[in-house]
């Protein structure tokens, strides 16, 4: 129920935000009698491209709370509460940002994420799962990586290239809808059922493939986050931690939306692989060493 209604909330907020953005710049539909309007069709697919994105991202610190029952650490009550609130203070004053909300959620399995607004309004998360599974060495180097997502500004950089392949995405599978419908149709008046049909078609496939070149930078991000994580905690913890994660063979148990932020984006091979938010660990933990060697 709880999914449900943060699902209909946050896409009824969206709606209403996008509706009155549009009435505000005066778009005017894209589809009228002259054909199609390209500069309207642009601006259209921006609002709606970045304004889902950005919304998003600003409600992202609620929403992942919501998400995954994330409680915030206000008063530290346990050692082990006081030691990662001192721990994420450190390491953020190290990193040169602001104190991000530190939170504890309840999983079994070993992750944990960062997310925010910005690198100054951030929030790092752990599961219970990672606190029980990892030395306070490996626990201190996942949290150095989570303060390097934030400090890169991550969050805000994935919104934004999210935003900009919306926006083409929505663009050309309206233009390839349209000539679809006037050429091969040959609908002369207003849009036959071909415009629709073909607008959805392209707009999945045009989806698919941008979505690929979302999850390349994800896991980019990924590499540029570990060598952050050993510049905070050690090199040495970092590959511990990465070792730790790869003997464990858990699968994420983050909701889909908060995956790309995890430090656990589990293991897919083949074709796949091109649609995961993390590298293989492997490799992230090669990428460590060969940089301990240059």
């Amino acid at each position: 129920m709880k999914r449900i209604f943060l699902f209909l909330a946050t896409n009824l907020a969206i709606v209403l935000v996008l509706s009155v953005t549009m009435r505000l710049f005066g778009v005017e539909p894209y589809l009228n009698q002259q054909g199609l309007n390209l500069g309207s069709l642009l601006v259209f697919a921006a609002i709606m491209g970045f304004g889902g994105s950005l919304i998003s991202l600003a409600i992202s610190k609620w929403t992942a709370k919501m998400s995954v029952g994330a409680q915030v650490i206000t008063d530290p009550a346990t050692p082990t509460e006081k030691w990662l609130v001192e721990t994420v203070a450190r390491q953020a004053q190290a990193a040169g940002i602001r104190m991000p909300e530190v939170a504890i959620y309840d999983a079994p399995d070993v992750n944990a994420f960062a997310t925010g607004m910005s690198k100054n309004s951030s929030l790092i998360a752990v599961s219970t799962g990672l606190l029980a599974n990892m030395t306070r060495e490996e626990a201190e180097a996942v949290l150095g990586h989570e303060v390097s997502h934030a400090a890169n500004g991550d969050m805000v950089t994935l919104a934004l290239i999210q935003g900009v392949v919306n926006t083409f995405v929505m663009f050309f599978s309206r233009v390839i809808g349209y000539v679809v419908d006037k050429v091969v149709f040959k609908t002369e008046k207003g849009q036959g059922p071909a415009f629709f049909v073909t607008m959805i078609i392209a707009e999945l496939v045009l989806g698919i493939a941008a979505s690929m070149i979302v999850m390349w930078f994800s896991r980019q991000r990924e590499f540029r986050a570990d060598s952050g994580g050993a510049g905070l905690a050690g090199r040495r913890a970092m590959i511990a931690a990465l070792r730790r994660l790869q003997s464990l063979h858990e699968p994420s148990a983050l909701p889909d939306k908060m995956a790309a932020f995890g430090i656990n984006g589990g293991k897919k091979g083949g074709l796949a692989a091109l649609f995961t938010t993390h590298p293989p660990l492997e490799d992230r933990i090669a990428a460590l060493e060969q940089s301990r060697q240059q």
